[in-house]
């Protein structure tokens, strides 16, 4: 009997397809690596690429990694392994203690900094030696906007993440092939991923600047629908800026209070 192939919904495949031909995401011969938290998004980004993989839109290989942060509940990687079997995807499991260097009493750059920096670390490493050349990351667009926002407010800077980042010094490429979903469409297809998402391990999960801001954001969209929309088209190109100049260094300021600028 032949194996029924799966499939997505056509608005999911269009999305994800937009974003990969758009920003040059994944080109044929790419060995693809998936970081895989175990957590909803992560899980959907391996279901959509190995369904893009199995009908064969791009020719590319794929695999996945979990990290085991070494969190006081332990990371149980069977029904990851499960999930990723069905997929007929490879899964590296390794195991760290990201979570212990990021709760250090002494770290005085905060835990979710921290375990992001090693996180980000173990996994350019691990990709680099297996032969990968992209790491595909589950970031959605709601990550995007929050991010954007969070620059602005927390660093004085207009920026956030960009779906194709080259990493200068390991030549690795990281890929963010969500960018265009919702996070609410990535919860509704709950419904069509035999997965079930492991539970919370950080014990600040929910607790963060992140979930801050996405909370301020989901208050100020109850007022006025646009809010959303408004914030994702200031973070693109193109975009009318009025901006004030750049600060003057301290050699231009002493010039202009003697009035020798010229």
């Amino acid at each position: 009997m032949e194996k029924k192939r799966r499939s997505l919904p056509r608005t999911y495949t269009r999305k994800i397809l937009r974003a990969i031909r758009e920003f040059e995401l994944i080109e044929p011969g790419d060995r693809v690596l998936v970081g895989f938290s175990g957590g909803k998004d992560s899980a959907f980004l391996l279901y959509a690429l190995s369904i893009l993989q199995e009908h064969q839109v791009i020719d590319f290989e794929l695999a996945a990694l979990t990290l085991d942060l070494g969190f006081f509940t332990p990371l149980d990687p069977e029904p990851l392994e499960r999930f990723a079997n069905s997929l007929g995807i490879k899964l590296f499991t390794m195991k760290t203690e990201i979570a212990k260097a990021a709760f250090s009493a002494d770290n005085p750059e905060g835990p979710c900094a921290t375990c992001s920096f090693l996180r980000r670390g173990t996994m350019n490493r691990f990709a680099k030696e297996k032969g990968f050349q992209k790491i595909a990351l589950a970031h959605h667009h709601d990550d995007a906007v929050e991010t954007f926002l969070m620059s602005i407010i927390y660093s004085g800077q207009i920026k956030t993440f960009l779906p194709n980042t080259l990493l200068d010094r390991t030549g690795l490429r990281v890929i963010r092939p969500l960018v265009y979903f919702r996070e609410s469409e990535l919860k509704k297809a709950a419904h069509f991923i035999d997965y079930q998402p492991i539970g919370k391990v950080c014990p600040v999960d929910g607790l963060t600047k992140r979930a801050e801001m996405k909370e301020y954001i989901r208050k100020l969209s109850r007022q006025h629908k646009g809010i959303f929309t408004n914030l994702a088209a200031a973070m693109r190109e193109g975009r009318p800026q009025e901006l004030w100049p750049a600060e003057l260094t301290q050699e231009e300021k002493r010039r202009r209070n003697l009035g020798k600028d010229q």
